[in-house]
């Protein structure tokens, strides 16, 4: 995949673009609006970033995702619905420009498969904690075509769990289905992050996996 060296950078709070998930955005900041006709004139392409907590000024974490523009309604007010397609996990690099929006360099964070039994492992393991999961009456945070907006949260579309289930177990790639998970099941911004910071696929499914089980465990809990 080629991307371009670099891109206009949205820092929100609470807000993880995984690969291949489709991302509903408000578009109505004044700064924003330029981002994006900057960006449909260009290459369509824009970077969400997760905003640092610990950090006074607007400063995103150093890995986010790029995203496609794959549609954009224009409001008559000048505001923008776009719906963005995750292609890649970046590094944000140098800020090239901060004004009127945050510019930076960017490079993909290539996924490190070193023991594909392992990889296998966790993959099963995952299939099994997640109808546990669902068993036990969590909340599923987001749809798998759905994720936050700029000022909020789109309501994700009802569907049932062996939907959810047989859109899962027809996922055959390990590097997908641990993004699909993440951006299905997480519930925490926190734990998305992770999970979209760590390269390696065997760490990132044990962390999943974890994640899910810590959950399902503290449900376990409180219903005994």
């Amino acid at each position: 995949m080629l991307l371009p060296p670099e891109a206009p950078v949205m820092t929100l709070p609470d807000a993880v673009l995984f690969p291949q998930a489709m991302f509903p955005l408000f578009i109505f900041e004044p700064r924003y609006r330029k981002m994006l006709a900057e960006s449909l004139a260009t290459h369509r392409t824009l970077v969400v970033a997760m905003r640092r907590p610990d950090k006074i000024r607007e400063t995103p974490y150093a890995i986010g995702g790029l995203g496609l523009i794959r549609a954009c309604v224009r409001n008559k007010d000048g505001t923008s619905h776009v719906v963005l397609q995750g292609l890649a996990r970046v590094k944000l690099g140098k800020a090239t420009r901060y004004n009127p929006f945050r510019v930076q360099t960017i490079e993909p964070v290539p996924t490190v498969i070193k023991k594909k039994a392992r990889v296998a492992k966790f993959v099963a393991t995952l299939l099994e904690l997640i109808p546990t999961r669902i068993k036990y009456g969590l909340p599923v945070p987001m749809h798998p075509t759905k994720g936050p907006q700029a000022d909020g949260m789109v309501d994700p579309k009802a569907f049932s769990s062996q939907q959810v289930l047989r859109h899962i177990r027809s996922v055959q790639d390990p590097c997908q289905l641990a993004d699909l998970v993440s951006c299905m099941f997480l519930t925490t911004p926190w734990q998305r992050q992770v999970i979209l910071e760590t390269d390696d696929l065997e760490d990132r499914l044990e962390y999943l996996a974890k994640f899910l089980l810590i959950e399902i465990q503290d449900c376990s809990d409180k219903l005994s």
